[in-house]
């Protein structure tokens, strides 16, 4: 699924909408943000840890995608946008640091994290700690031989 600048556009505005539940005026709230895509629908909701729904938009391309890696693409295409408003909206947002996004299922599982902002640290893709508890596990396994 090749996305349009629709696609992009209807994601935007989800994050836009999201948002201005945190305006950078407010005091600082902790809380991570959960993304929730529904293949079938179309649709995109945000959730506050509370569960509580942020928002909801339709994303037309997605309703009746018949990819099997759907979550994979609406993940990068999720992750581009917040990169293209990381700067003007969402470091902007009264969120308490560290926090995320995080794409979940239906039943509320976290299938992926899509950005993850620290002090001075912001991951945009989840490649980036692929394989880290693997290594992890040799470097511990290494530890205790000696």
């Amino acid at each position: 699924m090749i996305p349009t600048p629709q696609t992009y556009q209807q994601i935007e505005r989800a994050i836009r909408r999201m948002a201005s539940n945190f305006p950078a005026d407010k005091d600082a709230v902790m809380t991570d943000i959960h993304l929730q895509v529904k293949p079938t629908s179309g649709e995109l909701l945000a959730f506050d840890d509370n569960d509580e729904e942020l928002t909801r938009v339709v994303v037309e391309q997605w309703i009746e995608a018949p990819d099997d890696d759907f979550y994979e693409e609406a993940a990068a295409q999720i992750c581009h946008c917040l990169d293209e408003v990381r700067q003007t909206i969402v470091d902007k947002m009264s969120l308490m640091h560290p926090f995320t996004f995080t794409l979940v299922s239906e039943d509320g599982e976290t299938l992926r994290d899509l950005y993850l902002v620290d002090e001075d640290t912001v991951i945009l893709s989840h490649t980036l700690l692929e394989g880290l508890e693997d290594d992890l596990d040799r470097f511990l396994k290494d530890l205790l031989k000696t």
